[in-house]
């Protein structure tokens, strides 16, 4: 049987250069906060990971803290800034990754702060009018919270536009970039952005490694009490191995990003072609079949199936060696629809099967050519 891995934006391949920067770091079995040669050892090396961190990004190898992924980063930065900002309001979307949502829910309901949502047009994309109300409406230390690519599908905000309105009035800003980084340029010198979220898995690196930017001088402090490890910005022994492998992974992104990036856009714009020509009936969610207003990774399409055959759809795909997901690969196992495709979409539309297809530099037109016939076999059968 034919394996297609259309998952991308769940987890990603982990490139050969990692694998095998990964076993000679667990060779390297020193402690990083040891002062004895192994230690500094370890220690030299996670040091040169924040430093080639930090060069791609332009920024300072001190606002680069390793983490165990994007969600500790988010909830990290999100709840420290509540704690030691003074943050009193968070403004976000009914679409964040709920690595987001369900922190800044669990801080309203302790009474901690008080949760504004931006408004979105039909495509999912925040009201920048609506945003700058709710920036206006009172004298609150704010925080602005936008993913900067969604997740499910696949919109790109502008994030240096809204950095810049959010700061007009003195707000502060971070997104969950967890789908962006290792796919986009980074400058983090050309907008005052103050917080990021990473994950390496994302981009062909490890599971359980991330990192957090947070801009010089923030006044956060850490989350995780125990050790000064991570600038005292994050207690505990670091992953050294896991360190290893997203900065070989950061490095072979950006490194070979615009060559990648043109074979990935290839890819989506081919399956968009082929659905809209075997499936004419199939509509894009989001503005993820625009490719100058969606990422490059991935798409997700709704599919004209009945709401019966809809149930056995990812079954079926399985069966057939095709690996795709309804939505974030968080929300699997759980039976309620996409939060996201549940603000966008009719109540029609929600009864028919949306499914993400994303895509990585491992797959191929024919996969792409296999994976298409089986839609249409299913949805003829």
């Amino acid at each position: 049987m034919k394996h297609v891995y259309l998952d991308n934006a769940a987890t990603t391949q982990v490139h050969p250069n990692v694998i095998a920067k990964m076993q000679e770091a667990l060779a390297v079995y020193g402690n990083p906060s040891s002062t004895h040669s192994f230690g500094r050892t370890a220690k030299t090396a996670i040091e040169s990971a924040r430093k080639t961190i930090a060069k791609y990004m332009n920024a300072q190898p001190s606002e680069i803290i390793f983490t165990s992924g994007g969600t500790e980063a988010d909830n990290m930065i999100l709840r420290c800034a509540v704690r030691d900002l003074g943050v009193k309001t968070i403004i976000t979307t009914r679409i964040e990754h709920h690595a987001v949502l369900h922190t800044v829910e669990e801080l309203e309901q302790k009474g901690l702060i008080q949760l504004w949502y931006v408004d979105l047009d039909a495509y999912g994309n925040p009201d920048l009018a609506h945003l700058e109300s709710l920036l206006q409406k009172d004298d609150s230390k704010k925080l602005v919270s936008l993913m900067h690519v969604n997740n499910e599908i696949g919109n790109k905000i502008d994030l240096k536009e809204i950095t810049l309105l959010s700061k007009k009035y003195d707000a502060l800003v971070h997104s969950d970039t967890v789908q962006s980084l290792g796919h986009y340029h980074w400058d983090v010198k050309a907008f005052p952005i103050d917080f990021l979220a990473a994950a390496a898995h994302k981009f062909h690196g490890p599971k359980g490694v991330g990192f957090a930017f947070i801009r010089k001088n923030s006044g956060l402090n850490s989350m995780i009490s125990g050790g000064s490890q991570e600038r005292g910005l994050r207690a505990g022994t670091e992953s050294f191995h896991n360190i290893v492998g997203l900065e070989e992974a950061f490095k072979h992104a950006y490194d070979n990003l615009d060559e990648e990036k043109q074979y990935v856009e290839g890819l989506k714009s081919y399956f968009i072609d082929q659905v809209k020509s075997v499936i004419p009936d199939a509509k894009f969610n989001g503005h993820s079949g625009d490719l100058d207003k969606s990422t490059y990774t991935l798409v997700n399409v709704c599919l004209p199936i009945e709401e019966e055959k809809a149930m056995l759809l990812l079954f079926n795909l399985d069966m057939k060696g095709i690996a795709c997901s309804k939505g974030s690969a968080c929300q699997s196992g759980s039976d309620m629809g996409s939060h996201v495709l549940t603000q966008i979409l009719t109540d029609e539309d929600m009864k028919k099967p949306s499914v993400r297809f994303s895509f990585s530099t491992y797959n191929t037109k024919e996969d792409i050519d296999y994976t298409v016939n089986v839609l249409k076999e299913i949805i003829e059968a």
